[in-house]
């Protein structure tokens, strides 16, 4: 567990470094900031599909766990619930910063905190690593992740705040999951799956992307369930034998 307690403490202190360097910022320049996070997360995204699509076996599977992902998303209220304990938070302290002037950006902390966590989560290095971490005691993945990670929530906490380091303990506990998954059950996550969840959740990511480009609000948290649809369905076809 090694590289996954090293991943998380290099996102705390990447937050809290974030969170202060963000006071001395103009607001021109966390609005610059807020526009590249949006076009490093399509990018990010993008790039995602594009290298994992081509490796697909399943093609109509990220489709299918879009819809499906994102129906039971919606019907239990994700985004709503989550924004609005979110950002109560965040009004208390904008109550404060009375004398903010009147351009100010004004990004929304639950959708910089759910860019966070999908940008953390979900990437070869975050799943691979782990299982490599179990299974081979190699931690190389992790702390790679670990850098790219610290560099991310340093410039995410400059444009929303301190809230981004919430993500560390999501963060913990998604990888301690599939590093204890991967000491009970062994090499579980197949190449095939990791691609599927690769596609899913570059799409994600992008989708992302463009909520914070103010360009498509696509509601992402109410498509995280879709995550879930790939494992389901590989452990479907396994129990029936397909």
């Amino acid at each position: 567990m090694i590289g996954t307690i090293t991943n998380t403490i290099t996102i705390l202190i990447g937050s809290c470094i974030g969170s202060a360097l963000k006071r001395g910022i103009k607001p021109q320049y966390q609005k610059v900031m807020f526009t590249a996070m949006g076009l490093a997360s399509l990018a990010l995204g993008f790039n995602a599909v594009c290298r994992s699509m081509p490796k697909s076996h399943y093609p109509v599977l990220f489709v299918l766990s879009l819809a499906i992902g994102g129906l039971i998303g919606t019907m239990l209220r994700l985004d709503e619930r989550f924004r609005a304990l979110v950002d109560r938070r965040k009004a208390g302290e904008e109550t404060e910063a009375t004398d903010a002037p009147a351009e100010a950006p004004r990004p929304s902390l639950a959708q910089g905190l759910s860019t966070a966590v999908l940008l953390f989560c979900i990437g070869t290095l975050s799943i691979v690593g782990p299982i490599n971490s179990a299974l081979l005691g190699d931690h190389t993945f992790l702390f790679t992740n670990a850098t790219l990670d610290f560099v991310t929530s340093a410039v995410l906490s400059a444009t929303y705040g301190i809230g981004i380091a919430l993500a560390a303990p999501i963060l913990f506990c998604w990888q301690g999951s599939i590093y204890l998954l991967a000491l009970l059950c062994g090499n579980v996550i197949s190449d095939e799956l990791l691609c599927e969840m690769t596609i899913v959740g570059g799409t994600l990511i992008a989708a992302s992307g463009l909520a914070i480009l103010e360009i498509k609000d696509c509601k992402t948290l109410n498509l995280l369930p879709s995550l879930f649809v790939p494992p389901v369905f590989f452990l479907a076809k396994a129990v029936l034998g397909i």
